[in-house]
C-alpha cells in the first residue's frame, strides 16, 4: 500500500514538474523576470494545482496534466490580448507610476502604491542613486522596479573620467520622513534635534510637520522637500 502511495505521489510530482516547465516555455520567461501581480497570481495557481494534487488520493496525474494545460491556455489567451489591446494590459496588469516628477515627490502616489520614504529610498539606492535630489523623475514600473532618470547635472562625465583627483563621498542619511525626525540617523551623523531646527530655520521652514523629506550630508548640506499645498 505504502510503495502504491509513494509511486503515486512520485508519478504525479513528475507530471507535474514536466507540465510546469512546458507551461514556462509556453507562457515565456517573464513570468520568472519581471514578474507583475498577474504573473505572480498565476504562479501561485500553477503551484496550488501540483500541490494540491499530489495530496488529493482521487486526482490521477493525468487531471494534474489537464489542470495545468487549461491554466496555461489561459495564460496563453490573455497575454496574446494583452499584447494586442494596450487598454486590456493596463486593466490586467496595471501602469507604471510616477513617483517624482520633475523633482518632486508625488506623496499620493507613493501612498497609492503602498510605499513608505524608507522602501522608496532603499529602491533608488539599488539604482545607485544615494540622494533624492540627484532624481528629476521616477517611475514605478508594473513589475515592481523602479526607473530613475537622474538631473542632467548629475548625469555629466565622471570627475575620474576627466582624470582629476577626487575624495570619497560623504553619505547622504534622510533626517526628515513624513514630518517625522529620524533621530537614529541624526545620531549617525553626529547631530541633534536642536541643530536641526535651527537648519531648517536657516531653511526658513517653522514647522516640522511642513517637511515631505529632508536628508543631510557634510559635503552639500541640508536638502529640505516641503509638502505640496492642497
Amino acid at each position: 500500500m505504502f510503495d502504491s502511495v509513494f509511486l503515486k505521489i512520485f508519478v504525479e510530482l513528475t507530471a507535474g514538474f514536466v507540465g510546469l516547465i512546458i507551461s514556462v516555455q509556453i507562457i515565456g520567461k517573464r513570468l520568472v523576470s519581471q514578474i507583475t501581480p498577474f504573473d505572480f497570481i498565476s504562479a501561485i495557481v500553477l503551484g496550488e494545482l501540483v500541490g494540491n494534487a499530489i495530496y488529493d488520493p482521487t486526482t490521477e496525474f493525468y487531471h494534474v496534466l489537464f489542470a495545468i494545460s487549461v491554466w496555461t491556455a489561459l495564460i496563453y489567451f490573455i497575454e496574446k490580448v494583452t499584447q494586442k489591446f494596450y487598454q486590456s494590459r493596463r486593466i490586467i496588469e496595471g501602469h507604471p507610476t510616477l513617483i517624482v516628477n520633475k523633482g518632486i515627490i508625488d506623496f499620493q502616489a507613493l501612498s497609492k502604491e503602498g510605499l513608505d520614504f524608507s522602501e522608496f529610498l532603499s529602491m533608488l539606492r539599488e539604482k545607485d542613486v544615494l540622494s533624492l535630489k540627484h532624481v528629476e523623475y521616477a517611475i514605478l514600473e508594473t513589475s515592481g522596479n523602479v526607473t530613475v532618470i537622474k538631473k542632467a547635472k548629475y548625469n555629466q562625465p565622471t570627475l575620474d573620467d576627466l582624470n582629476i583627483e577626487t575624495s570619497n563621498p560623504s553619505l547622504n542619511l534622510p533626517v526628515i520622513l513624513d514630518g517625522d525626525i529620524v533621530n537614529n540617523n541624526l545620531g549617525i551623523l553626529g547631530y541633534d534635534e536642536g541643530w536641526l531646527k535651527q537648519k531648517l530655520k536657516q531653511a526658513k521652514v517653522t514647522n516640522i510637520k511642513d517637511v515631505l523629506y529632508a536628508e543631510y550630508n557634510d559635503d552639500e548640506g541640508l536638502f529640505v522637500q516641503r509638502r505640496q499645498a492642497n
